[in-house]
């Protein structure tokens, strides 16, 4: 998937995760991380073997698809299923090396949360991502307003950026417990998504 263009240096977004499912936070995140870095592009893309979880993680397919209705009214999105189609253990190196071969000049930016901040230094060759792309941490400040969780992690990726991100209060692992429980999740995620595991009986505990 090559992203070309003319003129200025492409910006491009690097959203991976499991999507399962997508979330509202998962959008605000990318709306935040164009807004505050000017990018063109963001590639969303789904995990494939994802080495790093104990629970095996629903169908590809079905990740894939929800991705799609989550992020369609995110400009310049693009649902990448790469990691999907590999054998083996899916590694974000792996993937960025890839972007970076297929549209070469442009800068990529790893779009991380800060859950995944915390175990960045247990990624598989997570030494060789800053030269890959600018990793960007989405974070909510503390109630003094700062965002210094970060400090040591920036001592070791130079170029480290914080997003500066709006609350919200939502994990894929409590809208699977929801699902399960036979709670609505209309609040938690975009209708399509809903409609989309209702229709497919995901996440059910039967």
């Amino acid at each position: 998937m090559g992203l070309t263009g003319e003129g200025a240096q492409l910006h491009i977004g690097v959203f991976g995760g499991a999507f399962d499912p997508p979330h509202l936070g998962h959008t605000a995140l990318a709306q935040s991380a164009i807004n505050q870095l000017g990018l063109q592009r963001l590639v969303v893309v789904p995990t494939g073997h994802a080495w790093h979880k104990a629970r095996p993680l629903t169908d590809a397919k079905h990740r894939l698809h929800m991705a799609e209705l989550a992020f369609s009214l995110v400009p310049g999105m693009d649902v990448d299923p790469r990691e999907t189609l590999r054998d083996g253990p899916s590694y974000t190196v792996d993937t960025l090396r890839e972007l970076q071969a297929e549209n070469p000049g442009a800068q990529l930016y790893l779009l991380i949360g800060e859950d995944q901040a915390q175990r960045l230094r247990t990624w598989h060759h997570w030494e060789h991502l800053p030269a890959l792309a600018i990793i960007c941490v989405a974070a909510r400040a503390d109630p003094s307003g700062a965002y210094g969780r970060f400090d040591g992690l920036a001592n070791d990726i130079p170029g480290l950026t914080v997003l500066h991100m709006p609350p919200v209060a939502v994990s894929a692992t409590d809208i699977r417990q929801r699902v399960a429980s036979g709670k609505s999740i209309a609040p938690l995620v975009f209708e399509p998504v809903a409609r989309y595991i209702d229709q497919h009986l995901l996440y059910r505990s039967d």
